[in-house]
C-alpha cells in the first residue's frame, strides 16, 4: 500500500501530470477508419490573446466533451489553433513601433510584416501555454495558425472559387469605417452603443421663396454632403413642396425634394436630409432617385475639400463650427437632447463613420439558403434551443458581406491587375506570370486584405488539409460539436455553416452549444476597462485548475450567464480536497490490488444501494452530457460522491473496513468501496482531470485515466426498492440528528430511540439496517415496535411510514431547554422578518441577479422549516 500524502498539492501535481500526458502522446489521434470519430474544432483564440474567464469557461466545456468521448472509445480529436486577428495584431505591433517613434508607413509593407511575424514568434503562443495549464487535452501536434502557408492557400482557393461563381464582387457602397484603424468593418464588428446626443432642427430654404423646410439630424457635419431632401408621399404636410428645389445651407447648393416610402413621418419633422455618401439608408434612397454622391470626409474623419471652408477640421470640431454659423444665419430652429445607438469599432472603440468606399463583397444570400435549410431540417441543432430562432432570423435577412480590410496584416486579396493594358483583373491562388489580355508581366496585387473571419469560416475543414483530400479530412469531417459564445454566432458560426456546405457539400458540425457570458456579481460583463476581471492563471496558481474548472461549471446553468467572484472558487477547491481525503481514507484502509471488484450475491443493503446509485448516476450523466447539460452532470456527480458515497456509504461501512466491527460482509464492502471509488474517478475525470489522475496513480500501476474506459451501466444493479429503503434509513438518521442538534445533546451521549411503524410490515424496510442506524445516529439502543406510544418527556418526529420517539428524561434540563429553544426561535423569527422585508423590496428583486433572489427565498424557507421543527420540539417538552 502506498504512502499517500495527507494533503493534495495542485501546483505540484498539475505540472507533472500534464507533462506526462503530453510525453505519452495521450491526446494525439490518427485517422483510423475502423474507429468512430468525434471531432471538436477549437474556436481559435486570437494570437494576441491571453487567457480570460470566457476562454476558461469555453475550453473547460470542450475538454469535458472530448475527455468523455475519448474514454467512451471514440477516435477523439480536439483540433487546436490560433487566429491571426488582423486588426488586433496590427494594432499591437503599431503600438510597439510607436514607442520607438516609428509608424508602419516608415517601414513599408514588407518590413512591417516582418515585424508582425517576429512579434508572433515571441508572443503568439502565450494563450496555448495557458490553455495547457487549464488542462485542455487538444492534439497540440496539429496546432494550426490561420496565416500558415497551407492555410493561406486554402483561403485563396475559397476566394477564387467564389469569384468564379460570381459570388464575389467589388462595388461602391456605404460601409462601417473606423477612422482610427483606417479600415472597413462588417456590421458585426461595429456593435452599437447607446449614446447621449442631440437632435438639431435646421431650416432648408425653398428656392425663390421666403419659406423653408425644417429637418432634424443627429450629424450636422454630414449636411455638407446633402444632395436631396426626402418626405413620405403619404405625409400630406409636405404635399406643397413636392418637386421643389431647396438651397442647402452654408454650401448654397441646390438640392431636390423627393418622395420616398422609407421616410418615417414620426421621426423629427418628417422631412429628412439625404446624404448618399454618409448614410446607408440615404445611399439606398439616393440610388432610387439618382442623387449625386458627395463625400465630405477623409478616411481619418477630418473634412475634405468637398466640405469647403471646413476642410481639414475634425468631424466633431466641424460640427460645432457649422452649428455656430447656422445660429448666425437664423437657420438653427432648436436643439433637443436625443439618445441614439451609434456603431463603434469592436477593437479600438472609436465611433465608426458610415462611409462611401470601394470594397469587396460576398453575395451571401445564395450561401445562406442551404444553411437555413440545414437548421430547419434539424441537421444542425442549437443548444439552448432558443438560439435557433435568432440564427434563422439573421440568416433570412442576411446582407452582403464586406470582406476587404484596409490593413497590411492578413491574407492579401488574391486579385491582380495589369498595370499596362489596365483591362485585365485576375483572381488566382498563385500570382499569375503574365496578363492574359496583353501578355505583360507588370501585374499588381490588390492592396486590401481579407476580413479575418473570411479565413476562420473555413476552420472546420481547412485545419484538416482542405482543399487537398487528406485522410484526416475524410475521417474527421464533418466535425461533431461546436462550443462557442453567442456573440460570434453571426461572425463565425453562421459563416462556417455556409462555407462547409459550399466547399465540402456537408454541414461542418451537427451540434452548436452556446454558453453564457462571464459577468461579475453585479451583472457587468468582465472587462479590463471596467477593472472587474479575474485572471484565470491567478486562480489556477491559488486554487488549482480543477477548482477553476469545477467552480465555473457548478455555477453555470445551461446557456446562462455566469456570475463570478473569487470566492466561488472555494467550491471547486473544497471538492478537490474532498476527493483527495476520501480517496486517501479508502486506500489507507483497503488494499486495491487484493479487493475483488463489485458486489457479491450476499452483499449488504449498503453495498446494493451504492451500486444502484452509481449506475443510476452513470446513466443520467451520459444523458446530461449528450444534451450539453454540463451543470446538471457535474452537480449530480458532486452530490453522489460527496453525499451518497462519502457522507453515507463510507460512514456505513467504516466500522467494518477499519476493523472496529469486522463482520462477514467486510470483504464484500471493501470490493464495492474500491469499485465505486474507481468508477467515481472515471466519471469525475472530464470535469477535474488532475486530482482524479493523481488519485488514480495511488490505486495501482495502470494506464492513465485519460485513456481508461468510461463506466458502463449495469442495469441489473439499479434497484428502486433498495434506494427507497435507504432513503427511509437516511431520513430516520437525519431526524435523530436534528433532534440532537435542536436539543443541544452532545454527540458523545448515546440515545435510546423507539421507532413505531405506521403500516403493517413497515419494519421489513429496515432489515439489515439496524447497525447502520445505531452507528450513524450514535444510539445505545434502537427499539422497533408498532405498539409503542410516545413516552413522557420525549422528542418526536413523524416520517413517511414511521414515528420516531426519543426519551429525554435524565438527558436534558427541561426548563433550561425550553428557555433556550424559545430564545433560539425568536432569533430565527427575526431573520425571517428581515428576509421577508428584503424580498418585498422592489429594488432588490429588480436589480439583484436572479440567483441571489432565489438564494434569499431558499434561505427564508429553510428558516421557516427550522421554526416549525422547534415548535414541535417545544410542544413535546
Amino acid at each position: 500500500m502506498k504512502d499517500i500524502p495527507s494533503r493534495y498539492n495542485p501546483k505540484e501535481a498539475e505540472k507533472n501530470l500534464y507533462s506526462a500526458w503530453e510525453q505519452k502522446g495521450l491526446f494525439h489521434v490518427e485517422a483510423d477508419q475502423s474507429k468512430k470519430p468525434f471531432t471538436i474544432v477549437i474556436p481559435p483564440p486570437n494570437v494576441t490573446g491571453i487567457l480570460h474567464m470566457g476562454h476558461a469557461l469555453n475550453n473547460t466545456l470542450q475538454d469535458i466533451l472530448i475527455r468523455w468521448k475519448r474514454m467512451q472509445g471514440f477516435n477523439s480529436l480536439w483540433m487546436p489553433g490560433t487566429d491571426h486577428a488582423g486588426i488586433a495584431t496590427q494594432n499591437v505591433v503599431e503600438r510597439k513601433l510607436a514607442k520607438q517613434n516609428k509608424k508602419r508607413d516608415d517601414l513599408g509593407r514588407e518590413e512591417f510584416l516582418k515585424e508582425v511575424w517576429k512579434w508572433r514568434e515571441e508572443y503568439g503562443n502565450t494563450i496555448i501555454m495557458q490553455l495547457k495549464r487549464l488542462g485542455s487535452s487538444c492534439d497540440w501536434s496539429r496546432t494550426r495558425f490561420t496565416m500558415d502557408e497551407a492555410y493561406s492557400k486554402a483561403v485563396n482557393e475559397a476566394f477564387v472559387r467564389l469569384w468564379n461563381k460570381g459570388l464575389i464582387y467589388q462595388g461602391d457602397y456605404i460601409i462601417n469605417w473606423c477612422p482610427r484603424c483606417l479600415t472597413a468593418l462588417s456590421d458585426e464588428e461595429a456593435p452599437h452603443q447607446e449614446r447621449d446626443g442631440f437632435l438639431y432642427y435646421i431650416k432648408y430654404p425653398i428656392k425663390d421663396s421666403d419659406e423653408s423646410v425644417t429637418v432634424a439630424t443627429t450629424r450636422p457635419e454630414t449636411m455638407l454632403g446633402d444632395t436631396g431632401l426626402a418626405v413620405n408621399p403619404k405625409d400630406k404636410r409636405y404635399k406643397n413642396i413636392w418637386g421643389k428645389v431647396l438651397i442647402l445651407p452654408i454650401m448654397n447648393r441646390e438640392i431636390p425634394v423627393v418622395k420616398d416610402d422609407f421616410v418615417d413621418p414620426e421621426f423629427g419633422t418628417g422631412a429628412v436630409k439625404v446624404t448618399p455618401a454618409h448614410d446607408p439608408n440615404d445611399f439606398e434612397m439616393g440610388t432610387r432617385h439618382n442623387l449625386e454622391r458627395v463625400l465630405v470626409m477623409n478616411p481619418d474623419a477630418t473634412m475634405n475639400k468637398n466640405a469647403g471652408e471646413f476642410k481639414d477640421r475634425d468631424r466633431f470640431e466641424a460640427r460645432e463650427a457649422i452649428i455656430e454659423i447656422l445660429k448666425k444665419q437664423s437657420l438653427l430652429v432648436k436643439v433637443e437632447p436625443h439618445k441614439h445607438a451609434v456603431g463603434h469599432c469592436y477593437r479600438c472603440n472609436t465611433m465608426i463613420e458610415p462611409y462611401l468606399s470601394r470594397q469587396w463583397f460576398v453575395k451571401t444570400a445564395p450561401l445562406a439558403k442551404p444553411a437555413i435549410e440545414a437548421v430547419k431540417k434539424g441537421k444542425i441543432k442549437f443548444y439552448p434551443k432558443r438560439w435557433t430562432k435568432v440564427y434563422l432570423n439573421w440568416m433570412e435577412n442576411i446582407r452582403p458581406w464586406c470582406i476587404s480590410r484596409q490593413i497590411w496584416w492578413g491574407h492579401r486579396i488574391p486579385v491582380y491587375y495589369c498595370m499596362d493594358c489596365k483591362k485585365e483583373t485576375i483572381a488566382a491562388i498563385e500570382k499569375p506570370s503574365k496578363c492574359r489580355a496583353c501578355g505583360s508581366s507588370n501585374l499588381k496585387q490588390d492592396e486590401d486584405v481579407l476580413d479575418t473571419w473570411f479565413s476562420s469560416w473555413l476552420w472546420p475543414f481547412a485545419t484538416l488539409g482542405w482543399p487537398e483530400e487528406t485522410k484526416d479530412l475524410k475521417h474527421f469531417y464533418p466535425t461533431n460539436a461546436l462550443v462557442t459564445a453567442p456573440e460570434i454566432l453571426f461572425f463565425w458560426v453562421a459563416r462556417m455553416i455556409m462555407s462547409g456546405i459550399e466547399f465540402m457539400g456537408e454541414i461542418p458540425f451537427d451540434s452548436v452549444y452556446l454558453h453564457g457570458t462571464v459577468r461579475d456579481l453585479t451583472g457587468k460583463k468582465m472587462s479590463k476597462s471596467l477593472g472587474n476581471i479575474i485572471d484565470p492563471i491567478d486562480v489556477i496558481d491559488e486554487f488549482g485548475a480543477d477548482a477553476l474548472r469545477f467552480s465555473m461549471i457548478a455555477i453555470t446553468s445551461t446557456g446562462q450567464d455566469v456570475y463570478l467572484s473569487k470566492e466561488k472558487f472555494h467550491i471547486g477547491r473544497n471538492f478537490a480536497n474532498k476527493i483527495w481525503n476520501a480517496s486517501r481514507f479508502v486506500l489507507m484502509n483497503v488494499d486495491p490490488t487484493s479487493a475483488e471488484k463489485g458486489a457479491k450475491k450476499d452483499a449488504s443493503i449498503a453495498d446494493k444501494w451504492i451500486l444502484s446509485r452509481l449506475n443510476r448516476v452513470i446513466r443520467t450523466v451520459d444523458k446530461s452530457l449528450e444534451n450539453y447539460r454540463f451543470n446538471d452532470a457535474e452537480m449530480l456527480l458532486y452530490d453522489f460522491f460527496w453525499h451518497d458515497f462519502c457522507d453515507w456509504y463510507v460512514e456505513m461501512v467504516k466500522p467494518e473496513i477499519t476493523g472496529e466491527n469486522k463482520g462477514p460482509g467486510a470483504e464484500g464492502s471493501k470490493s464495492v468501496l474500491i469499485y465505486v471509488l474507481e468508477n467515481s474517478l472515471k466519471l469525475l475525470h472530464p470535469f477535474m482531470p488532475f486530482v482524479t489522475e493523481r488519485v488514480w496513480q495511488n490505486i495501482e500501476d495502470r494506464k492513465s485515466l485519460v485513456s481508461e474506459s468510461w463506466p458502463k451501466i449495469d442495469k441489473k444493479s439499479i434497484d428502486n426498492k433498495i434506494e427507497s429503503n435507504v432513503a427511509l434509513i437516511k431520513d430516520i438518521i437525519i431526524s435523530i440528528r436534528n433532534i440532537r442538534a435542536d436539543m443541544n445533546i452532545p454527540h458523545s451521549v448515546r440515545l435510546k430511540v423507539y421507532l413505531s411503524p405506521l403500516k403493517k410490515g413497515g419494519e421489513t424496510k429496515l432489515k439489515g439496517a439496524i447497525e447502520y442506524i445505531k452507528n450513524l445516529a450514535r444510539l445505545e439502543d434502537l427499539v422497533i415496535d408498532k405498539k409503542i406510544k410516545k413516552p413522557k418527556h420525549s422528542a418526536s418526529a413523524i416520517l413517511e411510514g414511521f414515528n420516531v420517539f426519543i426519551p429525554l428524561e435524565g438527558i436534558i434540563d427541561f426548563d433550561a431547554e425550553k428557555v433556550r429553544l424559545s430564545k433560539k426561535m425568536a432569533d430565527i423569527e427575526k431573520q425571517v422578518k428581515f428576509s421577508e422585508k428584503r424580498l418585498k423590496d422592489k429594488n432588490f428583486v429588480a436589480k439583484a441577479p436572479e440567483k441571489i433572489v432565489n438564494m434569499e427565498k431558499e434561505r427564508k424557507d429553510k428558516l421557516i422549516g427550522q421554526i416549525d421543527r422547534l415548535k414541535d420540539t417545544l410542544k413535546g417538552l
